[in-house]
């Protein structure tokens, strides 16, 4: 798969060596993860939401009411933009300054549209819940007409993308290399919690594979 094109939109500029365009890993980025934080204007203040979204190809859907201020104001842009972290570890240096974090990091630009079509709109919506939890969508009714109406996708057709991953440890100056300060990285790893069943659901119900089959990979120390 070819690479985004660099831009001064997308170029990264603090630590360009950890920079990559490269379309696979940048989507790999974005598969392995359900959470994005969009920013948005209102009344002249930045504001960042956090949503869940689903990937098809070039296009990213994401999803809220008809009345979500959000929503609304990214249908009046031109272009719009999300990105997605992953917190692999906490790199803990032998100075203070030096301390940092392991993680990947893709940041996407695009351009936003309405999904009206009632058939698109629940792929779309699909797709969003299977990305959060695989298999889920089968388990559980699907939208009625009313609730279906009442719900705004909205699809940002990517045009442009960069990422940043950083996965080594601790660059301390050569100076403290004789410190008596532990240096390295604490990783960390996303699993499942316990599983809380509803207090109203049905006792007879056992737990379905979508829960008992979540995973969620972080990624450790490379070299």
């Amino acid at each position: 798969m070819a690479e985004f094109e660099k831009k001064p939109l997308n170029k990264v500029m603090r630590g360009p060596k950890r920079a990559t365009y490269d379309k696979t890993k940048i989507y790999e980025i974005l598969d392995s993860h359900f959470l994005c934080h969009v920013p948005y204007n209102f009344e002249g203040t930045a504001i960042v939401i956090p949503t869940a979204y689903g990937r098809k190809g070039d296009v990213v859907y994401i999803h809220g009411s008809m009345k979500n201020r959000m929503m609304l104001s990214l249908l009046n842009q031109p272009q719009v933009s999300f990105t997605v972290t992953h917190l692999d570890g906490l790199v803990l240096a032998r100075s203070v300054f030096h301390h940092s974090m392991n993680y990947r990091s893709a940041t996407v630009f695009g351009k936003p549209f309405l999904v009206a079509n009632d058939a698109d709109k629940m792929e779309a919506l699909e797709l969003i819940v299977d990305n959060m939890i695989p298999g889920r969508w089968k388990e559980a009714r699907e939208p009625n007409q009313k609730e279906l109406d009442a719900t705004l996708v909205v699809g940002i057709e990517i045009t442009d993308a960069s990422a940043k991953i950083r996965n080594e440890g601790a660059n301390d100056e050569l100076a403290d290399m004789d410190l008596d300060v532990w240096a390295g990285v604490l990783e960390i790893e996303t699993n499942p919690g316990k599983v809380v069943k509803n207090a109203d659901a049905k006792p007879e119900l056992e737990t379905p594979e979508s829960v008992k089959g979540f995973r969620f990979v972080n990624h450790g120390v490379q070299g």
